[in-house]
């Protein structure tokens, strides 16, 4: 209730001051005018001016044209429409920069394999382009064995016939497993012999012990830590600092296409952190970055130095934590067990914890009682059980202002229930859902993962909505791409790929999507006072679009494009 009420009162103090005219002394560097101007406040404007890295004023053109001196550029939006800089609330930026040296492995629309064949011959044509030798690794992403026309994960046997000499490693869509050939399982000492860690999985050959290279979770997550080790990538670890931040740049310039301003790291790794410092500290990034260093307990806390202040245009925005899998990939923890369970599962498979409960009460007291801002993955209802017992737990101990302090993120919340909606709004905490699974896995999720009545709740954005619980929405790209017009036509829409609708009661309106990924993405990292809406004081994060949002049925969002992007006052991406 207070995060709701202090959103509340920030959105409603800016837009006291928006109508306020320019001092005289102040003249803008640039001054928008328009009918579609969308300020996420309470009243209109007609025109935005921006001087240096801020915003002077907005409101009535007349007035704010008082801002015009001999050096100031006027743009007429005509039919344009002018927003704040999206913020995709929750994704990977390092990860989508690493994707630059795998093997591209997505299905249409986003890339083009459907079949183990494909996946087979994109390894071949990678592997004879690139030069790969014997022993150096290759690395995919983004196979989904939903979308193949096999309906399975590629095996290692399939990926033997590939190679048996280099090791191969292919990532699945939603970056929770993968599978590897005998050559990699060789290098990884992963062998009949080897235990399931805690937390995950190896999959066997159906009756042996015999690894049939899909790794789950945990034993995934292993094969991310070796690969600096096994000098995984081409280039490997020794490859120029400087290399890898220019890989860092044009991974953030394909979202600043996308109109975003703010990127996030959801989930870094020392590795990732080291590359965005470097980019910091070189002046190179070319938007704002929000980190969330993960950690795995038992692990050391995290060094977490600095956490919640930006040096140069990066923040360590707190702590991420993992507490189960993916529904997609049928790893998500669920309270009833999936629809069509996974090869050698039993009708009662419902995922698993990635950790105990003990550990998860331990770790969730110990982020909030540093005042850290924690932010949990939790897709199945299990899993969110878990998380919301435990911030309840710590709200008991250290008092219920210590947890809205934190502003408690739950990643994801793809199945949480109604009852637990209630549960989030009384606590304080924030869910980010990720509506995009409607369109990319709507089909799998209602035929094999879920069933109908459960599918029809993925991402229940409607049902936070009408509790008046503050949510945010994102792609969790490289999960799929940064793409966030596709995002809220996913929210207002909830189409499948196949067409159908899924779950027309969960829509929402378009200005509660656009919230989503403005004002309410800002507050979510604590930035509510400085971004997300357009307000005198406010930084200059704008995107123009080709058309106001609200202007057009929302069948047809998807056919407004980002014809600019401002980040700081300047100019990030402009459409040809």
């Amino acid at each position: 209730m207070k995060l709701a009420l202090a959103l509340a009162a920030a959105i409603c103090g800016a837009a006291m001051t928006a109508q306020a005219a320019a001092p005289p002394d102040v003249i803008a560097d640039v001054i928008y005018v328009g009918a579609h101007i969308l300020t996420m406040e309470d009243k209109g404007a007609t025109a935005v001016a921006v001087r240096g890295d801020r915003i002077v004023a907005v409101g009535d053109r007349a007035k704010v044209l008082r801002a015009k001196g001999k050096g100031t550029r006027v743009v007429d939006l005509k039919e344009q429409a002018l927003l704040p800089g999206f913020i995709d609330a929750h994704g990977h930026i390092t990860g989508q920069a690493a994707q630059v040296r795998m093997v591209a492995l997505a299905p249409p629309p986003v890339g083009t394999v459907t079949s183990v064949a494909g996946v087979q011959e994109a390894v071949r044509a990678y592997i004879r382009d690139k030069h790969i030798a014997p022993g150096q690794w290759v690395v995919g992403f983004g196979y989904d064995d939903s979308q193949l026309t096999e309906q399975r994960h590629p095996t290692r046997a399939d990926l033997d016939v590939v190679s048996t000499d280099i090791p191969i490693y292919l990532i699945h869509a939603s970056a929770h497993m993968g599978v590897v050939n005998t050559a990699a399982l060789r290098a990884l000492k992963i062998d009949a012999a080897t235990a399931d860690p805690p937390g995950g999985a190896i999959r066997r050959v159906a009756g042996s012990r015999e690894p049939d290279g899909l790794l789950e979770e945990s034993a995934n997550t292993q094969v991310y830590a070796a690969l600096p080790t096994l000098n995984a990538l081409p280039g490997g670890p020794a490859a120029a600092v400087a290399d890898a931040v220019e890989q860092l740049r044009v991974a953030m310039l394909t979202n600043a296409a996308m109109g975003i301003t703010t990127v996030e790291d959801g989930a870094s790794l020392p590795e990732n952190l080291a590359v965005l410092r470097a980019a910091a500290a070189a002046d190179k990034l070319p938007l704002d970055v929000v980190a969330h260093v993960l950690w795995v307990p038992p692990a050391p806390f995290p060094e977490m130095a600095g956490a919640g202040a930006y040096a140069g245009r990066l923040k360590i925005g707190g702590i991420k934590m993992i507490l189960d899998g993916s529904p997609q990939g049928k790893t998500a923890y669920l309270s009833v067990p999936y629809k069509v369970p996974p090869p050698g599962m039993g009708a009662d498979y419902r995922g698993a914890p990635a950790l105990p409960d003990a550990v998860v009460d331990a770790a969730v007291r110990e982020v909030i009682g540093r005042g850290l801002q924690l932010q949990a993955h939790a897709n199945g209802d299990a899993a969110e059980q878990q998380m919301i017992d435990a911030v309840d737990r710590t709200g008991a101990q250290l008092g219920r202002d210590a947890v809205r302090k934190s502003r408690v993120v739950m990643i994801h919340a793809q199945t949480i229930r109604e009852d637990q909606l209630d549960r989030l709004k009384a606590l304080g905490m924030i869910p980010s859902f990720f509506p995009a699974h409607t369109f990319f896995w709507g089909d799998w999720h209602r035929e094999s993962v879920l069933g109908p009545e459960r599918a029809a709740r993925i991402s229940p954005t409607r049902s936070a909505l009408d509790r008046g619980l503050p949510f945010t929405i994102h792609n969790d790209s490289p999960v799929v791409p940064p793409d966030i017009l596709r995002l809220i036509w996913n929210a207002t829409n909830r189409v499948t790929r196949s067409g159908a609708v899924l779950g027309p009661e969960q829509r929402v309106p378009i200005m509660a999507a656009l919230r989503a990924v403005t004002i309410n993405a800002a507050a979510q990292n604590f930035e509510e006072a400085t971004k997300g809406s357009l307000a005198p004081g406010k930084v200059a994060d704008l995107v123009i679009l080709s058309a106001d949002p609200r202007a057009v049925p929302v069948a047809d969002l998807r056919g407004i494009k980002v014809v600019e992007t401002i980040s700081r006052g300047v100019t990030v991406y402009r459409a040809n």
